[in-house]
């Protein structure tokens, strides 16, 4: 694989993950199924330090309202190590249309196949 290809392949990934986390703190998510798709995520899918210490922290809040979870997340962030963190840069576009949800859901998907990459051996 040339540099090229790998950066574009590197570029993907990191949207991917940026995607599913945009996806996780959605307004549109009950807290229900973001709790769901946490338990399903491995952290270990995230390949960039900063993203994966944002899903371990969206995962350890557990089932609350997205308002709230946005509101804790920065000061949670920020303790683990990237006082930086802005989570509104970080979430832009900040809405979340219901039209956008769909492909939002399709990148965590994808994620989770690469979660769980033997059940579908398993199965068969």
């Amino acid at each position: 694989m040339n540099l090229r290809a790998y950066s574009q392949d590197s570029t993907g990934r990191l949207q991917l993950e940026r995607n599913t986390l945009r996806l996780l703190c959605s307004v549109l998510l009950k807290p229900g199924t973001r709790l769901e798709i946490c338990k399903l995520l491995d952290p270990d899918v995230f390949h960039d330090p900063l993203q994966r210490v944002i899903f371990e922290e969206v995962r350890a809040l557990g089932a609350v309202e997205s308002r709230r979870l946005r509101e804790l997340l920065p000061a949670r962030i920020t303790n683990r190590g990237f006082p930086e963190f802005d989570l509104h840069e970080f979430l832009a576009p900040h809405e979340v249309s219901e039209a956008e949800i769909d492909k939002l859901f399709e990148g965590a998907l994808h994620l989770l196949d690469q979660s769980h990459p033997d059940e579908e051996q398993l199965a068969n």
